[in-house]
């Protein structure tokens, strides 16, 4: 396992992320520091940020109560699997989980559901972006540890959201009626979907390895989340990743006074709706709206959502209800039936590890900045946010015909029509670009607009209005001469558009699309090092991966 190919490296391109096309203008402003979304985050994504933060940072977590539940789920995962596998590198996690005892070590945490067959790329992108992110603080700090952790949306109950993967084209599903929170599910019932997805791998390089990976993952553990630990450990556990899952009557022990202050006053839903008027007024989509009540009831193949209706509390499409004193002594003794929902898991989070940064995709970086004055009110510290690392993979055959097309990585980012109608004026022999024409024109009709105001002035706009009309159908002349030319080089045209579909599938970025799968198995264990050696989490910047 974890068998390196020297050969197999890639060169980096970045690009912005404006440029691209493909991220909201929230996200690029948050980049790029707009002034009035300031007050809606703690510090910048820059190593001053961090500096600043760790001053003052105030940890609420208990560490001793983190360390033991991570021991215990690590071991659980050892007795689970009895094949000639175990955790990967544990010896590596176990001193990184034994750092978290000391008050000079921090997280950098990103989180993700369990998708399965870990999902599209960007699953991998934002583990790697934490991994490098704590390196370079490492770096920085060297008084101080920086562990990098994924949580596990173990208590997210959208199974529709992670029963499938897309892998070379296809489409592998796991086909089952799912109830509860996804990370208790056994998976059991994923045989056909393994066997379809190992089909799909091949047997040609590092295939193998990654068969015996998600075979072992999918078949020696009874729950999803476990699986999902072994799967993620295995790609990132020699880089001291730490794999959380929150879905822990000690954790929620530690949560459960703001759970009942949240639920009985709802101050979540006061100041997270506040924050989302003022975000609107300055032009930000919001993400999520949060509910009077921010938390459902938990229990196997049972997650509702919690309201107060009828002056009670009551579990939807279910016959629980609690009184205010039932539910305070609920929340008492069973903390872990409780569940954060979008807009307090983040919270959740912040009270149980030592966290100073959150690794999330555009949308994701978005809805925390509706939530800093939760965390205030709450008075726990808001973490920076930083934005993901994005990533295009190029196979050395998509590069070579990249380059042979005479295009660098930003034209790959363009909408098919105009980047065959920039390759066409760029590539033809002909000029088919009639500005300069109509600079002569428009320089004629200055004169003949002179000389009609001149004559009488109620005619100059007569004059302006055919130089309009004229404009129009000199554009759609230009068009016509470009449409033309497209059919004379319809072969060339149409490589392009192959080139781009299998880089762009449906249109859409790479990363949330294609699964890792083909690519570790060309590039074995190379692929997870090159992302982490290429990857910069505060350059913002889009990276094209190409194999040398």
């Amino acid at each position: 396992m974890n068998i390196r190919n020297p050969k197999s490296k890639m060169e980096a391109s970045c690009i912005s992320y404006k440029e691209t096309g493909f991220f909201s203008p929230t996200v690029i402003d948050y980049i790029e520091n707009r002034a009035d979304l300031q007050p809606f985050y703690g510090y910048r994504p820059d190593m001053d940020g961090f500096a600043q933060l760790l001053k003052s940072k105030k940890v609420v977590a208990d560490r001793e109560i983190l360390h033991r539940v991570l021991s215990k789920q690590y071991l659980h995962n050892q007795q689970e699997d009895n094949s000639k596998f175990k955790i990967q590198n544990s010896k590596l996690v176990a001193d990184k989980i034994e750092l978290l005892k000391l008050d000079n070590t921090y997280t950098i945490t990103t989180g993700h559901q369990l998708n399965i067959f870990a999902g599209p790329l960007y699953f991998l992108y934002k583990i790697a972006t934490a991994i490098k992110l704590a390196q370079q603080l490492k770096a920085a700090h060297s008084d101080k540890n920086f562990v990098p952790v994924y949580w596990m949306a173990s208590e997210d109950h959208d199974f529709a959201e992670i029963n499938y993967t897309n892998i070379g084209g296809k489409k592998v599903h796991w086909w089952y009626e799912a109830s509860g929170a996804t990370g208790r599910i056994n998976p059991d019932t994923m045989r056909q979907a393994l066997n379809q997805y190992k089909g799909v791998l091949g047997m040609e390089g590092h295939a193998s390895e990654v068969a015996e990976i998600v075979e072992t993952a999918y078949t020696r553990f009874d729950k999803l989340a476990d699986a999902t630990r072994y799967l993620v450990d295995a790609l990132f556990g020699e880089y001291g990743l730490v794999i959380i899952d929150a879905d822990d009557h000690e954790f929620k022990k530690q949560f459960a006074p703001i759970m009942e202050q949240d639920i009985i006053n709802q101050n979540s839903f006061k100041n997270i709706s506040a924050t989302n008027e003022e975000l609107h007024k300055l032009g930000v989509h919001i993400q999520v709206n949060p509910r009077e009540i921010n938390f459902f009831y938990l229990q196997d193949s049972l997650r509702e959502r919690v309201v107060f209706e009828q002056d009670s509390y009551q579990v939807m499409n279910t016959e629980i209800r609690f009184t205010k004193a039932e539910l305070k002594a609920e929340i008492a003794a069973y903390p872990e039936r409780f569940s954060p929902n979008v807009v307090m898991r983040p919270l959740y989070q912040e009270c149980i590890l030592p966290n100073i940064a959150y690794i999330g995709g555009g949308a994701e970086v978005v809805y925390w900045l509706e939530l800093k004055s939760n965390f205030d009110f709450y008075k726990v510290d808001f973490p920076i946010l930083i934005l993901r690392n994005s990533g295009l993979v190029l196979k050395k055959e998509q590069a070579a015909k990249v380059r042979h097309m005479d295009l660098n990585a930003a034209d790959l980012f363009k909408k098919d029509d105009e980047l065959k109608t920039n390759w066409i004026k760029k590539h033809s022999n002909h000029n088919l670009s009639l500005e300069g024409e109509w600079r002569e024109m428009s320089a004629l009709f200055e004169k003949i607009k002179l000389r009609s105001y001149k004559i009488d002035p109620t005619l100059s706009p007569s004059a302006s209005a055919v130089q309009a009309r004229l404009k129009h159908a000199i554009d759609n002349l230009e068009k016509k001469l470009i449409k033309a030319e497209k059919r004379n080089y319809a072969v060339r045209l149409e490589q392009l558009s192959v080139v781009k579909a299998e880089l762009f599938p449906k249109d859409s970025l790479q990363e949330r699309t294609e699964n890792f799968g083909l690519m570790y198995v060309k590039w074995g264990q190379t692929f997870i090092d090159e992302l982490i050696r290429h990857f910069e989490p505060l350059d913002f910047e889009f990276t094209v991966l190409t194999e040398e």
